[in-house]
């Protein structure tokens, strides 16, 4: 008997060849099969004839193929081309440099091709993607499916070697009634009519079966309105509520952890800070202190995310949370991933702190073994109060007399069990996580769910916004004779590279290349190099020249993107700017401006295609909207990485225009947990199994107790 989670192999039409095929998918059960959805759609009224493909046009045709080749031409370039003919006509098409495809494309095949229509000897398609729908032998449903009646509407999935998008067709084709009897919906009548989308089964149908009216139009088609939106806004939804109840879980796990104290809200030290800062606090730096202080005075764990972007006072805000737990008798630690940016904590520390008279502990790994000794005697004993250091804090002859806040930089870059380790010195701290990457609303809510979210967007006055200005090659000569003038007044610059070395693949200037060239070009500044292959001891001990003015101009990788406050660094030039992200040229930016001089980004670029968009990008300087236009250009791989913690996987939601969709989750998940935290009710038995399918902690986390 067929169920879910029965092997593909045993479908009648599968078998173990086609199964080893279907593996490479990520489809492995029959279930899996059900959700392999088609990712675009073919409306056969959106076909235009052969006959009226004009010249200059962008096109989608299909037609049978009656005759191949490949056409090597005098400059060494092999071409392949295909003649195809539908009822109205003929035409070629022709593929540069893509002779492979002779082994895979037939004559007697039924092909769709999607591209423009030149004239080269007559009129010829380029196509940008080209789909084979049937083979002249398939049997007559296959080949009259693909035809396409007036209205018909085929979908196309993904495929593989081996397994061909119209096999998988046939496949679902033939079994989808036997499938969806095998869907059980998880979710109630009331949640789902609350949520406004269809049941399970339905929308399974709709997304395999489309009709011409439900489908989007076009063969390569994003979700449009209609039913075939309707049915992926379901799945959508589905995997963004189980996402929402594991993080929404995970918060109240962690907040509910046991609390070693609970803190006193007392003000001798925070109010003796905020007196001798020599700045006024921003409205959003004391409405995050009020969030952070209301945190951990209160019964439950402190477990925030302190998110601002690069200047806005995230250390000072940090500070304030320090010095509470210091009032409370206990201790406060900040790890950072770098020795540069702990050594730079601590001096911003030393500075603030000095009117209070407290002076922080710095634990680095590169210190000599009796002063590590003698500092970790001191936080062992309590003397130590406010501690900055690298992971040297999680080693195990590393003991704390009484830890009561971690404060951890960068979180991101951080393994999760690096993070418990530091987490666990302690009696259940307080944990305030802090990232300088902007991050959009509906991409914090996702990624971030398990933490209450604080926002830093405002600047401390006296910070200038960085003039970013786009320029070609053309205009070199120029850039470094700017280079030469700032050095000479007792500035320092950053040139960045996308690539370390030069490639016989990629027409790039590198970083090596490039060091030994610009020593030489701009004379008499001191230039050094820092990448990516460099040891860490070879790359700190270049950048501390930096910072301490033996080095004026710094070629650098991306690997300066997380770096040091250098208030001397105000010009940044970015080589090839076209091959970096928005928000990564946003956080680049950020390593200029972080004094009181005028500062500037040049973007340097030949390429006519991104220059709009470079254009686009130094026009704003607020690192959220960055995000948002980053997170809907490349998506959140780029933007967000995969969090330590496992990753998150969203198939079928799309966070560029699916934010309703986010806080609709998120809704209903926090109502389904305050009725049932641990999802034991009968009614929510298929959500919490799904949900231990989908995710390894859901188990442990949804545990009774």
């Amino acid at each position: 008997m067929l169920r879910p989670e029965s092997s593909i192999q045993y479908l009648k039409g599968v078998g173990p060849v086609r199964a080893a095929a279907f593996a490479r998918l990520g489809v492995a059960t029959v279930e899996d099969l059900l959700y392999h959805v088609p990712h675009r759609y073919l409306d056969a009224t959106s076909v235009t004839p052969i006959a009226r493909a004009a010249v200059g046009r962008d096109v989608t045709l299909v037609g049978r193929v009656v005759s191949k080749g490949v056409l090597p031409t005098r400059r060494g370039l092999r071409i392949f081309r295909a003649v195809l003919q539908d009822a109205s006509g003929v035409i070629e098409c022709a593929w540069p440099g893509q002779a492979f495809l002779d082994r895979a494309i037939k004559p007697g095949q039924l092909l769709l091709v999607t591209g423009p229509v030149k004239h080269f000897h007559g009129r010829q398609v380029n196509p940008r993607e080209h789909v084979i729908l049937a083979e002249e032998a398939e049997e007559a449903g296959g080949a009259g499916e693909a035809d396409g009646a007036e209205g018909m509407v085929i979908p196309i999935y993904s495929a593989t070697e081996g397994l061909s998008h119209r096999v998988i067709r046939r496949l679902i084709r033939d079994h989808l009634q036997e499938l969806l009897g095998l869907v059980q919906d998880a979710l109630s009548d009331e949640v789902r009519k609350s949520a406004k989308v269809l049941p399970l089964r339905r929308a399974l149908e709709v997304l395999h079966r489309p009709s011409a009216r439900s489908a989007p139009s076009g063969p390569s088609a994003s979700p449009a309105a209609g039913g075939w939106e309707e049915g992926r806004r379901r799945l959508a939804f589905d995997e963004l509520l189980d996402l929402q109840l594991v993080v929404t879980r995970a918060r109240m796990v962690a907040k509910r952890a046991a609390k070693g104290a609970r803190l006193m809200l007392r003000k001798d030290l925070t109010t003796a800070l905020k007196r001798a800062l020599p700045f006024e606090l921003t409205a959003g730096q004391k409405k995050a202190i009020r969030e952070i202080t209301a945190d951990m005075v209160s019964a439950e764990r402190m477990h925030r995310l302190l998110m601002g972007d690069v200047g806005t006072g995230k250390t000072v805000v940090a500070l304030f949370a320090m010095l509470l737990a210091v009032e409370n008798d206990l201790q406060a630690v900040v790890m950072a991933p770098t020795e540069l940016l702990a050594e730079q904590h601590a001096r911003t520390l030393t500075q603030l702190l000095a009117p209070l008279g407290i002076v922080p502990e710095l634990l680095l790994g590169k210190l000599g073994a009796g002063e590590k000794a003698a500092i970790r005697q001191r936080i062992a004993q309590g003397s130590g109060r406010i501690i900055v250091g690298t992971h040297a804090l999680i080693e195990q002859t590393t003991a704390f007399h009484r830890l009561g806040l971690v404060v951890i930089d960068e979180q991101h870059r951080f393994g999760v069990e690096q993070r418990a380790a530091l987490m666990e010195k302690g009696k259940a701290p307080d944990v305030l996580l802090l990232s300088a990457t902007p991050i959009p609303r509906t991409l914090a809510l996702t990624l971030y769910g398990d933490l209450d979210i604080s926002v830093l967007t405002e600047r401390p006055a006296g910070r200038r916004p960085v003039a970013t200005g786009v320029r070609t090659s053309a205009e070199r000569s120029r850039i470094y004779q700017f280079l030469r003038e700032q050095c000479a007044a007792g500035r320092q610059a950053y040139v960045v590279y996308p690539v370390i070395e030069e490639s016989e693949r990629l027409d790039l200037r590198a970083a090596t290349t490039m060091a030994g060239e610009l020593a030489e070009r701009l004379k008499p500044a001191s230039v050094g190099l820092v990448h990516g292959r460099l040891r860490p001891e070879e790359r700190d001990r270049a950048m501390r020249a930096f910072r301490d003015g033996e080095i004026q101009v710094l070629v650098a990788t991306t690997v300066i993107e997380v770096g040091i406050d250098v208030p001397q660094a105000t010009v940044m030039l970015v080589e090839h700017a076209e091959r970096f992200g928005l928000a990564q040229l946003h956080q680049l930016r950020g390593r200029v401006g972080r004094g009181t001089e005028a500062s500037q980004c040049i973007l340097l670029s030949d390429d006519p295609s991104a220059l709009a968009r470079l254009k686009r990008f130094a026009r704003l300087t607020d690192g959220f909207k960055i995000a948002e236009l980053d997170l809907e250009e490349r998506g959140m791989g780029e933007l967000a990485g995969v969090r330590q913690s496992g990753g998150i996987s969203l198939r079928f939601a799309n966070l560029v225009t699916d934010g309703e969709l986010v806080a609709l989750a998120r809704r209903t998940a926090l109502a389904m947990l305050e009725r049932d935290p641990t999802l034991a009710a009968p009614q929510h038995q298929a959500l919490r199994q799904r949900i231990e399918r989908r995710y390894e902690r859901g188990i442990e986390l949804f545990r009774v107790g």
